[in-house]
Order: structure tokens, then C-alpha cells, then sequence
């Protein structure tokens, strides 16, 4: 048996200013973008090199899911972005204005420093070591 998890629902305010996010900043690819209805759309993205999970971008329909935006994780790290340069993600990230939370660190699994989103919520940017990939 083999399974994978293919998308994750990561909440957002509103779709264009995700998807412009992600895309612009983060140098996402827009893997689709269709209108479901009037107020919805399906809308996924992931990292160029993408081998597995990638973002539904789901637009808040309710005060409950509104009040989640930023918070999925309640504060934790919520997502981890695996790189194979970080110092070159990692620049190209502060100089396209991410905020990181946290100078770079070495541990025993590879280099990585904490960002946060548009949103706030909390992402591991992450080269692994070699002999843990």
C-alpha cells in the first residue's frame, strides 16, 4: 500500500492576495486556479521542485475559521519548507521582505530559521543535512 498527503487546506483572507503572496514572495508555482462558484475558487499552490504536499488556498467563509487564519497551528510551527540552498532561499526571502523570527541555526539535522507568513503563522525554513535526505 502506498499513500502520500497531497494538500493541505492553509486558510487565507482573501485568494489574490494569497496566491500573490506565495507566488511573488515565496516563488510558489500556481499548480491551479479555478472558480468553484461566485465567492469560491480552488486554488492551489506548492515550491517549484515540489515532490508531494501542496496548499489549498481556502478563503475564511466564517468568523471560526477567520479567527484561525494565522494561527493553524496555535502558534507553533505550523509548516516546514524544505530547501536544497538555504542561504540562497534564505536571502532571497529577506530581501523580498520575510520576516524571520530567528537568526539561522546549525543542528544536527541541517541549517534552518523560523519565518512567518502574510498571516503569521509559523514555517521551518529547512536545508537538511545531506545524509538525512
Amino acid at each position: 500500500m502506498s499513500s502520500n498527503i497531497g494538500t493541505v487546506t492553509f486558510l487565507v483572507r482573501e485568494y489574490d492576495e494569497a496566491l500573490a503572496y506565495f507566488t511573488g514572495v515565496l516563488g510558489f508555482r500556481c499548480l491551479e486556479d479555478r472558480r468553484i462558484s461566485e465567492e469560491k475558487r480552488w486554488v492551489v499552490v506548492a515550491p517549484h521542485g515540489n515532490r508531494g504536499c501542496a496548499l489549498l488556498l481556502a478563503r475564511a467563509k466564517n468568523e471560526s475559521e477567520t479567527s484561525a487564519i494565522g494561527r493553524q497551528a496555535a502558534g507553533r510551527v505550523f509548516l516546514f519548507l524544505h530547501t536544497d540552498d538555504f542561504w540562497r532561499d534564505y536571502n532571497l526571502y529577506s530581501a523580498r521582505g520575510v520576516v524571520f523570527c530567528e537568526q539561522p541555526r546549525h543542528e544536527p539535522y541541517g541549517i534552518v530559521a523560523v519565518f512567518v507568513d502574510l498571516y503569521g503563522n509559523r514555517w521551518d525554513l529547512l536545508e537538511e543535512k545531506s545524509d538525512r535526505k
